[in-house]
């Protein structure tokens, strides 16, 4: 009769656990979004300076308002650095109307 004994595996236990790191999910509780239109900052179109104009002259006309010759002025500072020299075919960004 043999004598071996058989290995007792009664007492062990496994689990399986992944190898791969693990990611907590995102947290996207504090992302806020906001879409603005450029309807409006796009809007007014452009003049072309004729001879004699100002900048309340072309306002007034334009705009309805002689008053809105600084609306001209701030949005065309990329050209005009003096509100009072202005030229002849400059064509200048108008604001929309209001």
């Amino acid at each position: 009769m043999s004598t071996d004994k058989k290995a007792d595996f009664s007492g062990v236990t496994s689990s399986v656990d992944t190898s791969a790191q693990k990611v907590e999910k995102a947290d996207f509780s504090g992302v806020t979004s906001s879409v603005d239109t450029t309807a409006e900052k796009v809007g007014g179109g452009t003049y072309t300076v004729q001879k004699g104009d100002t900048l309340s002259k072309i306002a007034k006309n334009e705009l309805g308002d002689a008053n809105a010759w600084q609306k001209i002025f701030d949005l065309n500072k990329d050209v005009l650095k003096d509100p009072d020299r202005i030229f002849p075919d400059q064509v200048l960004k108008l604001p929309p109307k209001s």
